[in-house]
């Protein structure tokens, strides 16, 4: 049964504790897609980064760079990157090849706001993918890079399934009916994910799951209704856990203005860590959920859609 984790942050700068993602071991493999840029972040950022962390894990005895996804083996931690915009391609299509040869496997069209591709979940707006955007999502196909609507707006989210030949996934988000806050998704997108033969990966942000709430029956929650809605062959696990949460909640707390009260009402924002993941395991069979279930949203469903879109 493989631990696959779609989506976490390190700290953004060479010297990151890239050894802290071995939290994620366990006996039948385990895979993590780690954040290596958004929005504020220039192509020569990401390339540079990525080249770091790169060589620092192939020195591992602990990770290896998930490439293919016969790479996922029990020994070590699978470890391959994502975007969480579109920004570092400087308007650039020939870089989604270039980013995916370096490892990047996952990209957001945008971050929370507008970009050149489309619209962001905090946006007033929502006119849904441009032109470029489409484009965008195209190039992804072609290279085999998997489109992210999480942090995209409504309509960017609805029209990345339209445009998408191969699965879109949510990789990080909740339930908006569940509980209602502009980052998580609505039942029509989770319908519309799963039609692509996608998934949706339930966080454990506190703020996503409910009044910050990282108990075990809150994320349950979102999984037992996304299960409800589409089935749990289109339900995963990323907790978006930021290993370094400390940084993000002083920057909050520095700088309110840059933050809407979806984000600062309940306090510094609480995190499901990585172990988090083996009590949802537990919770799910505690719930009577069948073996294959369990095994699906653990981490088989996401490999399902690898498998068919990575190149």
């Amino acid at each position: 049964m493989v631990l696959w984790e779609q989506h976490c942050c390190l700290p953004l700068i060479p010297d990151a504790a890239l050894e802290e993602l071995a939290r994620y071991q366990r006996p039948g493999g385990a895979y993590v897609s780690v954040n290596v840029g958004y929005a504020p972040h220039s192509y020569d950022d990401v390339v540079g980064l990525i080249a770091a962390w790169s060589l620092r894990i192939a020195a591992s005895e602990r990770l290896r760079q998930a490439f293919a996804v016969t790479d996922i083996a029990a020994d070590r931690v699978a470890v391959a990157f994502d975007l969480e915009d579109s920004g570092p391609l400087g308007g650039r299509l020939d870089r989604v090849q270039e980013f995916y040869d370096l490892g990047v496997r996952t990209m957001l069209p945008t971050y929370n706001h507008r970009n050149q591709a489309g619209h962001g979940c905090l946006d007033a707006v929502d006119e849904g993918l441009t032109a470029y955007g489409r484009d965008l999502v195209r190039a992804m196909n072609a290279a085999g890079m998997v489109a992210d609507g999480s942090h995209c707006s409504i309509r960017t989210g609805l029209d990345l399934c339209t445009v998408s030949e191969q699965p879109v996934i949510y990789s990080h988000s909740c339930m908006r009916a569940v509980w209602d806050h502009p980052r998580n998704i609505t039942d029509e997108q989770a319908r519309a994910c799963a039609a692509t033969g996608g998934v949706i990966g339930i966080t454990g942000v506190g703020i996503f799951l409910g009044a910050n709430d990282v108990t075990v029956d809150a994320f349950v929650r979102h999984i037992d209704y996304a299960v409800e809605l589409v089935g749990p062959e289109h339900v995963g696990l990323s907790t978006d856990f930021s290993f370094d949460g400390d940084d993000l909640n002083d920057e909050m707390r520095r700088n309110p203005h840059l933050f809407p009260a979806a984000y600062t009402a309940w306090g510094p924002i609480r995190f499901t860590p990585p172990e988090g993941l083996f009590a949802i395991e537990d919770a799910l069979r505690d719930r009577g959920y069948p073996p294959d279930a369990i095994a699906g949203i653990l981490g088989g469903n996401f490999l399902r859609v690898a498998t068919q879109v990575w190149k």
